[in-house]
């Protein structure tokens, strides 16, 4: 494979390049508690848009304000470890040329706390795409179709990186080529989700990624 085969890369955030699902799942397992009666309420809410969370669980223009304060406090006291070889990856991507970008349901103002902890975030990547850039949360696959849109690349020529179900099944639905991470579940869980599984990115390159594809498909 050439590197005509992936001229573009976009990554889900949160399980996919740091290690933050779980630390998120404890937020919201204690919203779902507290407010709903649902301790397991993080599990059903991964990869959502906090916009689509408040419309559908909390629409209450009362508690939207409690929530987004007690989130970015949270968010403040997060820490943003790397997934394992994330750096190296998106090294070897440089050097071949391929375009890459984040694609979260994070919105701008949790992104800016993400850079008060990793300021060079943002020099990673060519572009960062953020909720407020997509007219739906996954899994509808309008925030992957927008970076191919920006990047120019066909469905054939992209790959995406994703944990969450929501997220796995958004990349799916874009047509594009979709690895999972088995960071948030485990790799049996999301299998017949995408075309390939990773546990992390240590050892992963861009022969390895075109590889794995190839094999798969």
């Amino acid at each position: 494979m050439d590197n005509m085969f992936c001229k573009a890369v976009l990554f889900d955030f949160d399980g996919v390049i740091v290690d933050t699902e779980g630390q998120y799942s404890l937020f919201w397992d204690k919203i779902g508690q507290d407010y709903l009666g649902d301790p397991e309420f993080g599990g059903r809410v991964k990869g959502q848009t906090l916009t689509y969370i408040y419309d559908k669980y909390f629409p209450d223009p009362q508690i939207q304000p409690v929530l987004t304060d007690a989130l970015l406090r949270f968010e403040e006291q997060m820490t943003y470890d790397y997934i394992p070889g994330i750096l190296d990856f998106l090294a070897d991507l440089r050097r071949h040329d391929v375009r890459t970008a984040v694609v979260t349901s994070s919105n701008e103002q949790k992104m800016a706390a993400v850079y008060r902890h990793r300021p060079e975030i943002p020099a990673l990547f060519d572009r960062i795409l953020t909720a407020e850039q997509f007219a739906h949360s996954k899994p509808h696959p309008d925030c992957y179709q927008l970076g191919m849109r920006i990047f120019g690349t066909t469905p054939a020529e992209t790959c995406v990186f994703e944990d969450s179900f929501n997220g796995l099944k958004a990349g799916m639905a874009s047509g594009a080529q979709v690895i999972g991470l088995a960071t948030t579940n485990p790799r049996e869980a999301i299998a017949s989700s995408c075309h390939c599984v990773i546990d992390d990115f240590r050892g992963f390159t861009y022969e390895k990624m075109c590889a794995a594809l190839t094999i798969n498909h």
